[in-house]
């Protein structure tokens, strides 16, 4: 059946109520209402499943651990279930009893049960029973009142509902006293003329004032009688139940005397908004559920209405800190979701996708951010102006982790939020639209939303950054900047400096030497990179900021490169570029790593100019080859890493000399740079002692020996005697050494056998700065004087921690 053209002749519209003078659209509500919650009765009677009595408790536990003062425990008329859940309360000791004595604090403020019965005799005295014992307790009592309800359902005349109410009010006061008086249990009385909304507004305070002669014991603060008035179907706007409860309130007598309780349902979608202008009608006190179950669309949600107080600066009374927690909770009592889009709860709610939103998010963070700094340094409250997020999701337990998302719709400004709050990087703006793309494209071509990690680990790889795992082609691995002045000065004139980049840097798992000169130490990588790489590239823009403060502060930089051209204006103008970022202690070196991680993209796998180096009989040499050259003359099979390291020196030596350097020449560098010399020289053990210390499992090492050429007595303890030597050194070190890597070998046979040792010393400056590598290599008959040797030989360069220091100092990383 399809939907009317003309509805009006199938529904009847509302009947606005002439309330001549109302004053509620004139109010601002500044306190809260009283709560209850009545999901363990109401919620829980509308469920498939209803709870357990084990879930109750944890239910009614969460709810006290939120704040609730008042709690509808229950129908204990209807079941067994409900009337040993009530009693297992009281008779556990659950419900607070003292809270109603310390009102000071919200924690111990009244906590009631409360129960609600249907209107029979029987069912009443049960209700009693289930209560007594209890500190405090609130009878509800309800019947319906309108129309359709006397006529068609229960064929009742105005005059027999309003009997049947003052009847069984008189009943309720009669077995609540005698409870009072054997148990001391204190009570509180509730009527409900149910369908308040759709009863005749006349009518609704005619049996009202009935029920309070009835009870005859409506009085002042606690002993006021509460009146709730249940939109128990919403059947018209939320300001025609704002007229309702404001008529009701103007027109009953002794209004100081009662508590005006609302029960909104939500049929039409308006429970929240019909509460709050209800409240501002003159309501006290707000029945509902959190999260909004309930029969049909729900009871009114609680946990929304009271965020919007808080959202309006006003304590709600009721705490949702953890709002997490109690989504669980609510979710596995009542085998029922919460909502994605769900106000404050839904998974959703502090999530944004379109670019806009993020846009506007991350500007408003960052506006926050600068006037928050001044308001506290003015002493000025720090109000929270977000755009699209009306509360801090902190306060609710919730971090800013899904604040912004990122799907094929999402915005430049979004996912440089995130890589800001994961990365701890500021990204340019023209790089925040490079990478952008680079999103874009994933997000398009898998058509799926991009987590965190998904956009982390983008930007790593796009940019090789964050360790190893994202290396490039190209990898810094050592450099020194030096300066000279510029040629052609005139006298009278401040000359200008140019660097040098003199470095080492890995190109596909090769250690390269390369130098070039510029105006600064990026102009000079560059010229390096053109000179020995053929990578003829230029910096279009440049930034950079820092990361953390005090000493633990980083720099990071941003580099554009693009292609060389013809002149300055069309390099700048070029279409094509690469961006790059780079973070170190030094903001010189985080710049470097900027330029090569742009450099990396600029090159991708395109072939780069092979290495020309020869070694004697003008033989094309790599780094296996020099270790080949060393193993022939010297019988030495060099540690790998020891391999890198002098092809390293030897690069350096050679480009001096025209690329090109002999065997003996080769060999005498590899024995003056590494101390090596078979017979007695600059590094000799001249006698050793080592002992083993069983108290400690320790050895002590101590001995006479050469270092340098000078005699030098030593003494130390380690695990062995290699640690025990350097734990010797660093005695005289402010710094420290320490065993890096450690080889050794055997050369020769028989009696001719001899120990080939191969040490690399880490070396760490006074105070943590930046750590040095060297290496030693030694022989011996003994293969401990051989360790020993290499040992003393690897720190021949921190005979003092001054000089070390000093070499750090001067730019040797």
């Amino acid at each position: 059946m399809p939907m009317l053209a003309d509805p009006s002749i199938k529904y009847k519209p509302y009947t606005p109520l002439d309330l001549k003078d109302r004053q509620w659209p004139s109010k601002v509500n500044r306190k809260p209402p009283i709560w209850l919650s009545t999901d363990l009765r109401d919620g829980n009677q509308s469920l498939a499943n209803p709870m357990t009595v084990a879930q109750k408790h944890i239910f009614f536990d969460t709810l006290l651990k939120c704040g609730f003062k008042e709690i509808e425990v229950a129908y204990p008329a209807a079941s067994e279930t409900d009337f040993n859940f009530v009693r297992g309360l009281i008779e556990q000791g659950k419900i607070p009893d003292d809270v109603w004595i310390q009102m000071l604090s919200w924690m111990l403020m009244e906590h009631c049960s409360q129960v609600l019965t249907p209107a029979r005799e029987d069912l009443i005295k049960r209700t009693v029973e289930a209560v007594a014992g209890a500190k405090k307790a609130i009878i509800h009592m309800y019947n319906a009142t309108c129309h359709t309800f006397r006529e068609v359902v229960f064929h009742n005349s105005k005059e027999d509902t309003v009997k049947l109410a003052v009847k069984h009010t008189e009943i309720i006061r009669k077995l609540t006293e005698e409870c009072t008086a054997k148990y001391g249990t204190q009570f509180r009385y509730e009527y409900s003329p149910e369908t308040f909304s759709q009863t005749e507004p006349e009518f609704a305070l005619e049996v009202c004032e009935a029920v309070k002669k009835a009870w005859g014991k409506a009085g002042l603060g606690d002993e006021r009688i509460i009146f709730n008035l249940p939109a128990t179907v919403e059947i018209g706007p939320p300001n025609h139940y704002a007229d309702l409860v404001e008529h009701f309130c103007r027109n009953i007598s002794e209004r100081e005397k009662i508590i005006i309780s609302l029960h909104p349902h939500n049929d039409r979608g308006t429970s929240i908004a019909a509460a709050e202008l209800a409240i501002l009608a003159g309501a006290d006190r707000v029945e509902g559920c959190l999260f909004g179950n309930g029969e049909r669309t729900g009871n009114v949600d609680l946990v929304n209405l009271a965020l919007n107080l808080y959202t309006q600066g006003v304590y709600p009374g009721v705490d949702f800190s953890d709002i997490q927690a109690v989504i669980d909770v609510v979710t596995a009592c009542n085998d029922l979701p919460v909502h994605p889009r769900h106000p404050y709860a839904g998974e959703l709610v502090f999530t944004a996708f379109s670019g806009s939103h993020q846009d506007a998010i991350k500007k408003g963070f960052e506006a926050q951010r600068i006037r928050h700094q001044q308001d506290e340094r003015e002493g000025r409250n720090k109000y929270w102006d977000i755009p699209y997020l009306p509360i801090d999701p902190a306060d609710l337990g919730c971090n800013y982790e899904a604040v912004i998302r990122v799907n094929a719709q999402s915005g430049k400004s979004g996912i440089a939020y995130l890589v800001q709050q994961h990365l701890g990087l500021d990204l340019p703006r023209k790089m925040q639209i490079s990478f952008y793309q680079v999103v874009q494209d994933i997000a398009d071509r898998e058509a799926r939303e991009m987590t965190v990690e998904d956009i982390t680990n983008a930007f790593r790889k796009t940019y090789h950054f964050g360790g190893s795992a994202y290396e490039g082609r190209l990898v810094l691995k050592s450099y020194r900047i030096s300066s000279e002045p510029s040629p052609g000065g005139l006298a009278d004139e401040a000359v200008d400096e140019r660097r040098q980049f003199d470095g080492t840097i890995s190109v596909d798992g090769v250690l390269r030497v390369i130098r070039g000169d510029g105006n600064g130490p990026l102009s000079a990588l560059l010229d390096a990179l053109r000179t020995h790489l053929d990578i003829n590239l230029s910096v279009r823009e440049y930034s950079e900021h820092t990361i953390g403060t005090d000493q633990n502060a980083k720099a990071a930089s941003y580099v554009e490169l693009v292609p060389q051209g013809a002149d300055v204006k069309d390099t700048r103008r070029s279409a094509e570029s690469w961006w790059g970022v780079g973070v170190d202690s030094d903001i010189a070196e985080s710049g470097l790593r900027a330029v090569l991680s742009a450099v990396n993209s600029a090159i991708g796998d395109r072939k780069l100019p092979e290495l020309k180096l020869s070694v004697g009989f003008n033989a094309t040499t790599g780094q296996a080859d020099v270790a080949t050259a060393i193993l022939n003359s010297l019988q030495l099979e060099l540690p790998r890493r020891l391999q890198a390291s002098f092809f390293e020196v030897v690069q350096r030596v050679a480009r001096d000399q025209g690329g090109e350097i002999s065997y003996d020449d080769l060999v005498g560098l590899f024995r003056e740079t590494y101390g090596y010399y078979e017979e007695e020289g600059r590094f000799a053990v001249k006698s050793f002692k080592l002992e083993h210390l069983p108290d400690s499992g320790r050895s002590k090492l101590s001995g006479s020996f050469i270092i340098n050429g000078k005699p030098v007595a030593l003494e130390g303890e380690g695990s062995g005697p290699l640690s025990a030597a350097v734990e010797a050194v660093n005695r005289g070190l402010d710094g420290k050494v320490s065993i890096r890597e450690y080889a050794e070998h055997s050369i020769g046979e028989g009696s001719d056998v001899k120990a080939a040792s191969y040490v690399e010393i880490a070396y760490e400056g006074p105070g943590g700065s930046r750590k040095w590598s060297g290496w030693g290599v030694a022989i011996d008959q003994d293969i401990t004087a051989s360790g020993l040797k290499a040992v003393l030989a690897a720190t021949r360069a921190v005979e003092n921690s001054e000089k070390v220091a000093t070499a750090i100092a001067n730019g040797h990383h």
